[in-house]
């Protein structure tokens, strides 16, 4: 399972792109995908947005910012060992010495002093572990709850659920749940901030989401930033950049 972020976000964002109706090559399953899609829409609005405005309405922004920084920290975890396995040791390194940092240092991981002392913060997950072995992504596929994936990547989740999320490990059953409900609500309420700057007018939200989840998988596979096409998915691909660096 990877983050709920990663999902939510794209639940709620998009741009102009390619229009309705146009098959896309990667998405052979686009009418069953699109069926998914509004599934999860409806539950977001109905659901998890109304739960992550009251979180943050109740919640003073520095309690908000630690909580962040705390699963953050926790994620390094599951980084460092992609990284390692990717073949990155140098990367491997820097992600644990980040994780025994914030944990000493920023107790518990409520603050992020190694950010500060300039040791980059990464994202791996084991789908892109799989795609550096070769391993093909397979088509496009829109998972319930969770949002974009692929073949590859979707059988990628049961490792990255327990490297990416180490509460999971946990014996307290009330402790291990509170973990995963808090962190669920802490990602969504990072996305009210992206969806009021990319806004919701768009003619196809689907084609958009796919378009910039796509492109976005490509820069991370490849260490790099998708270069700029001049149109609007670049925003979002970059607000994707931004949050997914955060987790």
């Amino acid at each position: 399972m990877r983050t709920v972020l990663l999902g939510l976000l794209l639940i709620l964002s998009g741009c102009a792109t390619i229009p309705q109706g146009q098959r896309h090559p990667a998405d052979p399953w686009e009418g069953y995908n699109r069926a998914i899609f509004k599934f999860n829409d409806k539950l977001d609005q109905i659901v998890l947005k109304p739960v992550a405005k009251g979180y943050q309405k109740v919640t003073p922004d520095i309690v908000e910012t630690g909580v962040s920084n705390f699963f953050s920290n926790l994620f390094d975890v599951g980084v460092s060992l992609n990284n390692l396995l990717q073949g990155k040791p140098r990367r491997a390194g820097s992600d644990l010495m980040r994780f025994v940092m914030n944990s000493t240092f920023g107790i518990a991981g409520l603050f992020d002093v190694a950010s500060s002392a300039g040791l980059e913060k990464h994202n791996e997950d084991f789908g892109q572990t799989l795609a550096t072995w070769g391993v093909p992504s397979g088509p496009y596929f829109m998972l319930p709850f969770l949002g974009p994936s692929t073949i590859r990547d979707t059988g990628a989740l049961s490792v990255d659920y327990y490297t990416r999320y180490p509460w999971v490990f946990l014996e307290d059953d009330t402790a291990r749940t509170g973990l995963t409900v808090l962190n669920f609500i802490d990602t969504r309420s990072q996305l009210l901030r992206i969806q009021e700057i990319l806004g919701s007018d768009f003619y196809d939200p689907y084609a958009s989401i796919r378009s910039a989840w796509l492109n976005r998988r490509e820069a991370l596979i490849a260490d790099g930033v998708v270069e700029s096409s001049g149109n609007e998915d670049d925003e979002l691909i970059k607000e994707l950049e931004a949050m997914d660096a955060d987790i």
